[in-house]
């Protein structure tokens, strides 16, 4: 299984865990993962009220034209960036569209041909790589450890019907679950975090995080785990400020799926990347780290 790896701004940030554990997760399960040279920012953070739609869709496509060069479909392990890149490449359908992008393109001497598919990492994982291989690599079950899978929007709606049902998603539960692990179920699960809301608006993803958290806590959770680097961020950056503006002791950390997969697959703390978790996951833990 070979794809055109596209990282991220993120995974030079605050979620260069989930970029690491990622590569070395991969790497166990026989991915390869080949990064897309000289790739730029998916215009997530550029939104198109500030450049333009078209121009911002140019930009995510700039990634594709890349891609296409290596012929290799792209993984994005980050959810904004999938929908960012998913949705360009949707556009490249019609032809009058793929002929205007073009002309942009060839500014930067690249065209592309819609020719490839923009893949989400859990879809990848389930679908191509298969749980039951997900589980033959585990070296070290999760074995009583309750894990509270916390999707996110992008994900799965952004590109609805992809690969995931986008309100009942089981894709995130069933790897929890080949890992030994737990998955439990619990109210607001389905709720938004704010995403990139928390970089203007912390209040309002305080206010936002406090039922997720609730939720998992109030369902028994150990742990929480998701895919995405945003909400990663917004539920274990902003779990302090919620236990003080609303008087809860919430102490759950939150994984990058990557790194849960790392500690089963019976790597140390350090390969799984764990100091960089804010909430200690130490403790919770103890038996894989």
């Amino acid at each position: 299984m070979k794809y055109s790896f596209y990282p991220g701004c993120a995974s030079e940030g605050n979620a260069i865990a989930y970029y690491k554990t990622t590569k070395a997760v991969a790497e166990k399960l026989g991915i390869e993962l080949k990064e897309i040279e000289d790739w730029n920012c998916c215009g997530a953070t550029v939104t198109s009220s500030v450049i333009g739609e078209f121009a911002a869709q140019v930009l995510a496509a700039r990634n594709l034209a890349l891609a296409e060069k290596q012929q290799l479909d792209v993984l994005a392990t980050c959810s904004s960036c999938y929908a960012i890149l998913g949705l360009a490449n949707k556009k490249f359908a019609d032809s009058k569209y793929k002929e205007k992008a073009n002309i942009a393109l060839k500014e930067d001497g690249l065209q592309y041909d819609g020719s490839l598919r923009v893949r989400f990492i859990l879809d990848v994982l389930v679908n191509d790589v298969g749980v039951d291989k997900i589980a033959a690599a585990v070296k070290k079950p999760l074995n009583g450890l309750k894990v509270a899978g916390y999707v996110g929007c992008q994900s799965v709606k952004a590109l609805r019907g992809e690969y995931d049902d986008p309100e009942y998603p089981t894709a995130l539960d069933n790897i929890i679950t080949a890992l030994g692990g737990q998955p439990v179920a619990f109210e607001n699960s389905n709720k938004c975090c704010t995403g990139s809301l928390a970089l203007t608006a912390p209040e309002i993803t305080i206010t936002a995080v406090h039922p997720i958290l609730d939720g998992a806590a109030k369902a028994g959770a150990d742990i929480v785990v998701t895919p995405c680097p945003l909400c990663q961020m917004n539920l274990d950056a902003y779990q302090a400020r919620a236990n003080k503006q609303f008087q809860a002791n919430y102490t759950l950390p939150v994984l990058f799926l990557s790194q849960l997969m790392a500690l089963a697959m019976g790597m140390d703390k350090k390969q799984a990347c764990l100091e960089y978790c804010i909430v200690s996951p130490y403790q919770k833990l103890a038996n894989w780290a």
